[in-house]
């Protein structure tokens, strides 16, 4: 048969006691650590990776656009056979 122990009562209460304290003081220092991150993050003024995402596809639609854009330039910067812009200078109108 078991007999209790106030002693062993006591130190049992008081071990748990001290977990408590300690997983509550753990947290609170997570969280502190987490805030001051926060806040150093903040005064860098770092880009969110979806910001980023959507700056990155706008500039790949754009450099498409001025490759097609380009291209269409290049077309109509190009002499065309049998106009009078075909490469022989004009003829002197007087003859």
């Amino acid at each position: 048969m078991q007999t209790r122990n106030p002693i062993m009562d006591e130190f049992a209460k008081l071990t748990t006691g001290a977990m408590g304290l300690a997983q509550a003081a753990g947290e609170e220092a997570k969280a502190a650590l987490r805030a001051q991150s926060d806040r150093v993050v903040a005064e860098m003024d770092l880009v969110r990776r979806d910001e980023f995402d959507a700056l990155k596809a706008e500039v790949a639609a754009l450099r498409d656009q001025l490759t097609v854009l380009n291209a269409a330039f290049a077309a109509t910067k190009s002499p065309k056979k049998g106009t009078s812009t075909g490469g022989t200078p004009a003829g002197d109108a007087a003859g």
